[in-house]
């Protein structure tokens, strides 16, 4: 059995564990344990040093739903964080083989030939689920869904793969929260 097919059978019986959830008496998403899989609970807020945690430890996004039209919000997020240091990554089969703010566009994840620590997701709440098996395939550590994407199913599936997942955020938004203010070398 290749390393990707033992990959896909562990989370495959992972996925079955009994999802458990713990909300604190302020109203947050916690993590808990059901089988030794970590769920978060994303009908609740999420703890400032669950997402600080994520973007101080990732370095290489993979952007899907990338565009090269200045007027969406998808190329001024990947501004931003491209500007704030992040190797970015466009991924879009329309534009594979052009550029994005001079950054090579793939046609999918499996088509990046290193690795990659995060999939930032642009595409609608029905797309997360195949997004998610994506992102399993490649190893990434991270499944971020951007404002307005939001699939249970894709959720427990990457976190029953060991991935951390959060929904209906913008990493650029939790950028510039006061917890993150130091990473960006900034005055509080």
């Amino acid at each position: 059995m290749s390393a990707k097919s033992a990959k896909k059978s562990k989370s495959k019986g992972a996925a079955k564990a009994t999802r458990t959830v713990r909300k604190s008496s302020k109203g947050s998403a916690k993590s808990s344990t059901a089988s030794g899989v970590h769920y978060m609970d994303h009908d609740q807020e999420y703890p400032s040093e669950y997402l600080a945690d994520i973007l101080k430890s990732v370095k290489t996004i993979a952007m899907v739903g990338a565009s090269s039209d200045p007027t969406k919000f998808s190329y001024g997020v990947l501004r931003v964080l491209h500007e704030t240091g992040y190797d970015m990554i466009p991924v879009n089969p329309k534009e594979a083989g052009g550029e994005i703010r001079g950054l090579p566009v793939f046609e999918s994840l499996q088509a990046i030939e290193r690795p990659i620590d995060m999939v930032q997701v642009f595409r609608t709440s029905d797309a997360l689920l195949g997004v998610a098996k994506d992102a399993i395939d490649v190893g990434a550590k991270v499944l971020w869904a951007q404002i307005g994407v939001r699939n249970d199913e894709a959720a427990r599936l990457a976190e029953a793969a060991g991935m951390k997942v959060v929904m209906n955020r913008c990493p650029k938004i939790e950028l510039f929260r006061p917890f993150w203010k130091p990473r960006l070398n900034q005055q509080i």
